[in-house]
């Protein structure tokens, strides 16, 4: 089939890792009922979440209120297009679970534990000192989607009884943030934790998986 991709199979009888020619399948469901399906040549599930959604689109004339997926589709690119869209976001990212424990929200060298004030647009490092913005940058993801960064940078960090459990950097710490995903992924969390959030992720689990 030349129009299959190698992909890495978890069918895999041998142990060793085998390439075999596939596709991509995507399935939605509602309450036990397929409503859309999508193959793709693309063996991760991140890039085929938007076609999947105009997929869908294109069948009915309108896009899911709702929707919910597993942490392998939780990317910008995808959080922008549900928002665009009008979709209510139930789409985990890749730490979502982890950061609900207790070692994750104790580790002080996440971004995400850090305080950050928005109305003056600076963080607050583990010692209460103010990290400012020093720097704006573009980046780009592994499928080539741009973003903006912002470069936050400590004072002064010389002396500090936390370094080295802080940062590991040379000098003062420095973060890169991408501020419109950590709203995203806020968003998200709330929509996840809530109610209805645990009685669809419960849903999910038992139809697609």
């Amino acid at each position: 089939d030349p129009d299959a991709t190698f992909m890495r199979m978890k069918e895999d009888h041998m142990k060793n890792g085998q390439l075999k020619p596939a596709y991509n399948l995507q399935l939605s469901t509602e309450r036990n009922f397929i409503t859309n399906y999508s193959i793709h040549q693309r063996a991760g599930d991140t890039a085929t979440y938007k076609e999947h959604l105009e997929s869908y689109n294109r069948k009915y004339g309108h896009y899911p209120h709702q929707a919910i997926a597993d942490a392998g589709y939780g990317s910008l690119e995808n959080y922008e297009f549900l928002d665009t869209n009008h979709i209510e976001s139930y789409v985990k990212y890749n730490y979502f679970h982890k950061e609900q424990s207790r070692k994750f929200k104790n580790d002080i060298s996440r971004v995400e534990n850090l305080y950050y004030n928005a109305s003056q647009d600076f963080y607050i490092c583990p010692m209460g000192q103010k990290m400012l913005p020093i720097e704006h940058k573009k980046g780009k993801s592994d499928l080539g989607y741009p973003y903006d960064l912002t470069i936050y940078q400590a004072i002064n960090c010389s002396r500090c009884p936390l370094n080295g459990a802080c940062h590991k950097q040379k000098g003062n710490r420095k973060i890169e943030v991408n501020r419109k995903l950590i709203e995203y992924k806020r968003k998200s969390r709330e929509n996840l934790t809530s109610d209805k959030g645990r009685e669809l992720r419960g849903r999910r689990c038992s139809e697609v998986e």
